[in-house]
């Protein structure tokens, strides 16, 4: 993807978040985005291809956060805290927000895009518990399958606004506290003492 089309998607991203996507049109876009429709027509051709790029940029803007950062040899919930940090900082990018505005519109775009991004979360999070558990961070007698399915099910709940809405509760603040829930609930004493102190490092005021 090109850095134009980059920046068109992920400021059109910015534009939905904050003003929805009721009213939104290939043309009304152009104008609010300051372009012409010259330029988006190189792209895409109609609103279901838009679409579909839009939610392909947040698929590939999560996945960079994987091949950005060498978790290899890294410690479990390092990487937890590295990957909450991160999808904090590319809120507008990653966030599943407009998947779930365009759910009705678009059902069989959002199915297949829900479906290919769950896949891949389901798998990061499995190979996160194997690792944590291997290191003893997480305790050994946890249901690796069980308990990635509960992060899955937590994770969908955390956008759904009835439950939580935005303008109450920030993303930030709702998933930290989801993660912070999650690692306490299978963390060998081990494990929360080194969350503890990541945590703590984290709060101190810098000087």
């Amino acid at each position: 993807m090109d850095s134009q089309f980059k920046s068109i998607l992920s400021n059109l991203r910015m534009l939905a978040i904050r003003e929805g996507i009721a009213n939104l049109t290939l043309e009304s876009i152009c104008e609010r985005l300051n372009i012409s429709p010259e330029i988006l027509g190189k792209y895409v051709k109609n609103e279901r291809e838009l679409v579909t790029r839009v939610l392909d940029f947040e698929r590939s803007s999560f996945m960079e956060i994987f091949d950005e950062f060498d978790f290899e040899g890294m410690n479990a919930i390092d990487i937890l805290l590295i990957v909450s940090r991160e999808i904090a900082s590319r809120y507008y990018d990653v966030t599943p927000t407009i998947s779930v505005m365009l759910k009705e519109r678009f059902p069989k775009i959002y199915q297949l895009h829900f479906q290919k991004r769950s896949d891949f979360i389901f798998k990061k999070i499995q190979i996160n518990l194997q690792k944590g558990i291997s290191q003893g961070m997480y305790r050994d007698d946890l249901s690796i399958e069980l308990v990635s399915r509960l992060y899955m099910s937590r994770l969908i709940d955390i956008h759904n606004e009835e439950i939580f809405p935005s303008d109450q509760f920030s993303f930030e603040t709702i998933y930290e506290v989801m993660i912070d829930n999650f690692v306490r609930s299978l963390a060998t004493t081990e494990g929360l003492k080194y969350f503890e102190l990541k945590r703590s490092k984290k709060s101190k005021p810098i000087k």
